[in-house]
């Protein structure tokens, strides 16, 4: 009898044991499924899914302040891409123009004012010259704000009996401003101007 009572109070304590350790293990398993969908999900949401030509991209989310360098030189190419890539036609070059207008300041309204009352966009039209340009770099310096850049690039324009290469050089100041559907950087141009625009090569066609 005392014997069956002391089986008793080891089976107990064995089972009792059991259930603790198998009361933690599943706590353990517990924890260790809640920090995976957690990374998981924090993971996910880091995924952007971009839709070109009918096909998934993926993109990754990234801070701000880990892109400001990459954004900004892309800011300040678009700007020059807009502004000088222009064609024989009015409304390609009032649309490229409005582009360009909404990433800078009034400097580069100024720019474009001067432009036009020279006759300098009538006379693309009038010669049928396509003009483009192609960036050769960009300096920026990221420890002062706003933030100070140089633009390199050669302006290329094609007149029906040449092609006239010029040097592009201008520089200016970057400011954050609110994203929007016109400004997806975030920046805006300041105090921009042309520091040389010079021939370098004529070609004939």
């Amino acid at each position: 009898m005392f014997r069956q009572l002391q089986n008793i109070d080891s089976a107990f304590k064995h089972v009792r044991l059991f259930s603790f350790v198998l009361i933690a293990a599943c706590m353990v398993i517990c924890c260790y499924a809640i920090f995976e969908s957690y990374r998981m999900v924090t993971t996910a949401q880091e995924r952007i899914y971009l839709l070109a030509n009918g096909k998934a991209i993926e993109a990754l989310a990234a801070d701000r302040k880990d892109n400001i360098p990459v954004e900004a030189r892309d800011h300040i190419g678009m700007f020059h891409h807009y502004f000088f890539s222009l064609d024989p036609d009015d409304k390609v070059i009032e649309a490229n123009i409005k582009k360009a207008l909404y990433l800078a300041d009034g400097s580069a309204k100024k720019q474009y004012d001067d432009l036009k009352e020279g006759g300098y966009y009538s006379g693309i039209i009038s010669g049928n010259v396509s003009q483009e340009i192609v960036a050769d770099s960009i300096t920026l310096n990221m420890d002062a704000y706003p933030y100070y850049f140089k633009y390199y690039g050669v302006q290329k324009m094609i007149r029906p009996t040449a092609i006239v290469s010029r040097s592009l050089i201008a520089d200016g100041y970057l400011r954050n401003v609110a994203r929007s559907d016109n400004n997806s950087h975030g920046f805006l141009i300041e105090r921009w101007r042309i520091l040389d625009n010079k021939d370098l090569e004529v070609q004939k066609r």
